[in-house]
């Protein structure tokens, strides 16, 4: 229980900065004998206090984004919905294939973001407005899909997305970040309880960590520069991968 409390608090403080915590949480739970379904459904419900206690934390950031939150949250429920309702039909792993790919690309993106930012940004449609070109929503709603179903560095793809797509700061984009994924989290996790096997157990231990975990790393993200930031991202990234490649 201490192990499950610790790692969620760990989380917590991930999400806020990067959006990474599921690489804590998940095999820890795995490690103490939870079913591989179970644990990431219990997961998924856990880290919903966590993320809101992220997006509390960078209310501060988010003064001014109502109209590109609500666009893009349209996304993120949606996809979040289409991605809890293939974690419970597709068989366990059936995503297995293309994460790694996804940790790609958005790492990539991070690295690329100032460089492409610049070159791009003469070219976004003023008619897309603050949310971005056309191809953001569809580009959330495919992350969501991805989060609703396992969701680890879910917020490292939405950090690469927005930071190409929208000219504004870093830590702006990853306040924005987190009131996507919460949202993925929490339609997906609604959607659990409903209907999946809930170990509620574990939910209410990654909870209570990951909403303390939540302030620090809303505390910690804000006083970084955005190249310390963006090392954070690329550094957990990497984790990420090396996790997926070496189950």
């Amino acid at each position: 229980m201490a192990a499950v409390l610790l790692a969620g608090m760990a989380a917590g403080t991930i999400n806020a900065v990067v959006g990474s915590g599921t690489l804590i949480t998940f095999p820890t739970l795995l490690a103490f004998g939870v079913a591989p379904v179970t644990a990431n459904v219990s997961n998924t419900i856990g880290l919903v206090p966590g993320v809101a206690s992220g997006v509390v934390g960078y209310r501060r950031e988010l003064v001014g984004q109502r109209g590109r939150a609500v666009r893009l949250g349209s996304a993120a429920v949606l996809g979040g919905v289409v991605g809890a309702g293939l974690l419970l039909v597709l068989p366990a792993g059936a995503f297995r294939a293309i994460v790694p790919a996804l940790i790609v690309v958005g790492l990539v993106l991070v690295v690329l973001q100032p460089r492409i930012s610049r070159r791009v940004g003469a070219q976004h449609d003023d008619a897309a407005g603050d949310a971005g070109p056309w191809w953001v929503w569809p580009a959330v709603f495919g992350t969501g899909v991805y989060g609703g179903y396992f969701g680890a560095a879910q917020g490292v793809i939405l950090i690469g997305i927005l930071g190409i797509a929208i000219t504004d700061t870093l830590q702006r984009l990853n306040g924005l970040k987190n009131v996507l994924a919460g949202l993925v989290n929490g339609v997906a996790g609604l959607i659990f309880i409903v209907v999946a096997h809930v170990d509620w157990t574990v939910v209410a231990l990654i909870a209570t960590g990951s909403v303390v975990g939540g302030q620090l790393g809303a505390t910690v993200g804000r006083k970084l520069s955005p190249v310390v930031l963006r090392v954070v991202i690329v550094v957990v990234g990497l984790a990420a991968l090396t996790s997926f490649l070496l189950r």
